[in-house]
């Protein structure tokens, strides 16, 4: 079961809240005395993990079918830790169709010793920012109830630790569809005498800021892109602004191409002069 990205940052009793590790994904099949490890991709992991193997080996379960992230060194002489957080089969049959409260369970009874680590739930108020205040990668939301899906699913959602930065709109695009004021800001920073398109932020906004941002862009309109350097700019649909407003955008990274990715607008700065807006993360 694959987690789908998501912006959005919420709790709530039917969600439960997991650290996002940064591994390699592993399946562990053990049938009797067998051990195989292998990739969400299907390759063959066994020999990359040895000390692993040998712990799933020692389970008292005749057979068992987890799902985890291997993580640390790796290799014949390398040992890495597999950190569990769900389990797919145990001993009479297959258990996905049970809710996830009830898989854990069954996954608790199990115990497991080095290298072997159970994945905790997160009892924190606000998980995401506990994992960012953590150095962590981010977290993964997760429906109590859910089943185990062999595919992406909305039931899991990973929510991704992100960079927040200062950004001057130089323009924006229609709306599309029901959605009412703008499509997105196309924003871009300050590098010397250039200013730099970054991007479209198109997530983060209600109702009543589209309207009241068209309404304020409309005015600050002008007939060219301010913008000076940079690829990707929208050809249809879009309109160029007089670089005057500030807004401030979390995303998760800078792409290959100088772009923000994943962006969503968090406010409007009206107290930072447009000028002094400059690219500040790496």
């Amino acid at each position: 079961m694959a987690a789908t990205l998501t912006q959005d940052r919420f709790t709530g009793p039917e969600w439960t809240f997991e650290r996002k590790l940064d591994g390699i994904r592993v399946l562990a099949f053990k049938r009797g005395h067998s051990v195989r490890l292998l990739s969400r991709n299907k390759l063959p992991l066994t020999d990359s993990y040895p000390a692993v193997a040998k712990a799933i080996a020692d389970l008292p379960v005749q057979d068992v079918i987890l799902d985890g992230e291997a993580t640390g060194g790796w290799g014949r002489q390398g040992r890495g830790d597999y950190h569990i957080f769900d389990i797919m089969w145990l001993n009479d049959g297959l258990v996905t169709a049970l809710p996830l409260e009830r898989r854990r369970e069954l996954l608790n009874r199990l115990p497991l010793n080095l290298p072997l680590e159970r994945v905790v739930p997160l009892d924190v108020d606000a998980p995401w920012e506990h994992a960012c205040a953590e150095g962590w990668e981010g977290v993964i939301a997760k429906r109590r109830d859910s089943p185990y899906e062999h595919r992406r699913s909305t039931h899991w959602l990973k929510m991704k630790c992100e960079a927040t930065q200062d950004f001057v709109v130089g323009g924006f695009t229609d709306p599309q569809g029901a959605r009412v004021g703008l499509g997105a800001l196309l924003v871009g920073y300050y590098d010397g005498n250039d200013f730099v398109f970054a991007g479209k932020v198109g997530t983060g906004f209600d109702r009543r800021l589209l309207i009241e941002l068209r309404a304020e862009l409309d005015a600050l309109v002008i007939p060219q892109s301010p913008f000076t350097r940079g690829t990707g700019l929208p050809r249809l649909r879009a309109h160029w602004v007089r670089p005057a407003v500030v807004v401030q955008a979390a995303f998760i990274e800078w792409t290959g191409h100088g772009k923000l990715r994943h962006p969503r607008l968090l406010g409007i700065r009206r107290d930072k002069p447009p000028h002094q807006v400059t690219r500040e993360s790496s």
